[in-house]
């Protein structure tokens, strides 16, 4: 426990912290956003992918809570590094010129708060469906087809999907940085993997409003709570 306390206490080990639960976020929202592009194969899909995830109740909430944790940490080992720097220098530059940057990286913190506002209000939205207009259990296809379609919740969820962009370009290039996986190089700008992964991930999220505000997803008749129940405790083999 002291050596954990003592690598926690140091700069590089909330470094290392925020590399490997970014490089947990990163893996999750490359699943979650493949997970979501089943929305333009219709309420079935949706509604058997929701029946995947319960497959396993304690493994989906173990799966929960390791992420929960991520995000807890990454939040709270980014915080004190900048407070940290600030404490290193409380007084600013009288004219601040950096060198090497990218608006990705003048914004992280920024794009980190707007991230997780957004990340408890779509997890009450879609997952616990306590601010959802008409929010059924294991019918993701028409609970995000309803939210979304509303225009003031698809602009908040465009704008949080291109922090996340950001987010993603900066800190995927952070990470192996950090790890030492990519050495020093001399165009650090050219981050062609970092933006190529920003750009799939932030494309594949935003579509999904995109096209539930324009129509594209057809209503459905909502699953009965009971016939959700019902498929979830029947075999995976045996539902049609």
């Amino acid at each position: 426990m002291h050596v954990l306390s003592r690598f926690w206490q140091s700069t590089i080990g909330k470094k290392i912290v925020m590399a490997v639960t970014g490089i947990i976020g990163i893996l999750f929202v490359i699943g979650h956003m493949s997970g979501n592009l089943l929305m333009f194969k219709g309420q079935e899909a949706m509604h058997q992918y929701a029946l995947l995830l319960r497959t396993s109740v304690p493994l989906l909430w173990a799966v929960r809570i390791g992420l929960l944790a991520a995000v807890v940490l990454h939040v709270l080992a980014a915080y004190q590094l900048t407070m940290r720097s600030r404490a290193a220098r409380p007084q600013e530059y009288a004219e601040r010129r950096p060198q090497v940057t990218t608006f990705a990286a003048r914004t992280i913190r920024w794009g980190g708060v707007l991230l997780l506002v957004f990340i408890v209000l779509h997890l009450l939205q879609l997952t616990v469906g306590v601010i959802h207009p008409d929010f059924t259990d294991l019918d993701p296809y028409t609970n995000v087809r309803v939210a979304l379609s509303n225009p003031l919740v698809a602009a908040f969820y465009l704008l949080a999907m291109a922090a996340l962009g950001l987010h993603l370009y900066h800190g995927s290039w952070a990470v192996v940085r950090t790890l030492g996986v990519a050495r020093p190089s001399a165009h650090p700008l050219k981050r062609r993997i970092a933006l190529a992964v920003a750009i799939i991930v932030a494309a594949g999220f935003m579509i999904i409003p995109i096209a539930a505000v324009l129509g594209k997803f057809a209503p459905a008749p909502p699953l009965a709570e009971s016939s959700a129940a019902t498929a979830l405790a029947t075999p995976a083999a045996e539902t049609h």
